[in-house]
This record gives C-alpha cells, structure tokens and sequence, in this order.
C-alpha cells in the first residue's frame, strides 16, 4: 500500500527476527521506488558492517548503495531536499529520537520505509522499533523458518556467549527459532508481564 494522494508522508515498517528476509524486502522496495523515478536516499548505522560499509546487503546478498551514519541526527542534515523515498535499515541500533525523525520526514511528505529487528535475543522489544510500529502507517510483519523445528520463527536465537546486549553477527552467531525453540537468556524480571517470556504462559490474574 502507499498513499493516496502525491507527495503525502507515510511511514512503512518491516519488522521480524533474523534471517527473515528484512533488508531483503527493503530494498525490493526502494528498488521498485527507484524503477518508478522516485528519488531514493538510503541509510544505515555504522555498527552494520558484516557485508558492506557502503551498501546495504542482505544475507542472500541483495544489495543497495547507502549513507552510513553514526546517530539518528545524522540522517537529517544529510538528506537531500529532493529525496523522496527514505529507506532505513537495522533501525534497532538506532536510539530512541528515530521514531521522531521518521514522523519528521513523513510530514514533510516523504514515504519512510525502515526495517529492523522489533525484538532482541531475549525476546523483548528492540530499541526504538515498539514506538515505530505504533506509529506507522503500514507494518510488513515477516516471519524466518525455526533451525529446530521448521515452523514459522519470530524469535532470534543467540548462539554465542555474551553479556552485551548489540553483539552484530550473522549466521553462527544468530538463529531464527519459533515460540516453543526458542530459549532466551536474560529475561526481564516477572514483574514487568509484558515481557514474559516466549515459551512459558503469563500469569494470570488473580480474581
């Protein structure tokens, strides 16, 4: 879906675990943005640097030229007046002033397209993503397939010994897994029953 009417902001996310085909679908998007004679401005954090320090690359090697950037208030002075297209990829690294600058663009009449991780290898809501996929128009939920059992997988499995929460890796590292595969580390405390974790029930309320 895109807007209705020309030169209308629009905030598109594309949310799921690793290996799930995020920055694939991105920059089918901003490919097909770009083959439409839209003027496409493409960027990503620093911190991504597993394939390309110049491109955004998936795992099945797609690829798409893009602006590296330290922190979310680089991407605004950075943007051409002309680009009407913004794509973001692995916007979990970024801090939580990207919701912000994406309504920004979005009002000055850009269609915002980010792909992230929405939640960590403990299964809890990743960065600024949770306020993103509230705010956006169009959330593409995408799914990977469980190493363990084949099902459709949601979660990332961290397959390395680490206490850092951003450790970037790929395969080796990271696995996908589904609810019932998946065994996080560090789970947040009980008290917070939002963040529950995947696997076992919430509690319920006592009446």
């Amino acid at each position: 879906m895109n807007p209705t009417r020309p030169g209308a902001g629009w905030i598109e996310v594309i949310a799921g675990p690793m290996f799930s085909g995020k920055s694939e679908e991105l920059i089918r998007l901003l490919k097909r943005a770009a083959i439409a004679r839209q003027r496409v401005q493409v960027f990503k954090p620093k911190l991504d640097n597993r394939y390309s320090d110049g491109d955004i690359v998936s795992h099945s090697m797609m690829r798409i030229p893009c602006e590296m950037v330290e922190r979310t208030d680089e991407i605004l002075p950075r943007l051409d007046p002309r680009t009407e297209v913004v794509g973001i990829d692995e916007a979990q690294f970024f801090d939580e002033t990207l919701p912000g600058v994406c309504g920004h663009l979005a009002n000055l009449g850009k269609r915002v397209i980010v792909a992230g991780l929405d939640m960590d290898f403990r299964g809890v809501p990743f960065g600024p993503m949770p306020t993103l996929l509230a705010v956006a128009e169009e959330v593409h939920k995408i799914h990977a397939i469980c190493t363990s059992c084949g099902a459709p997988a949601a979660y990332t499995q961290r397959l390395i010994q680490s206490d850092e929460l951003v450790v970037v890796g790929a395969a080796g590292a990271y696995e996908a897994r589904c609810r019932r595969c998946h065994e996080p580390e560090g789970a947040p405390p009980a008290s917070e029953p939002w963040l529950f974790s995947p696997g076992e029930p919430a509690e319920e309320e006592s009446s």
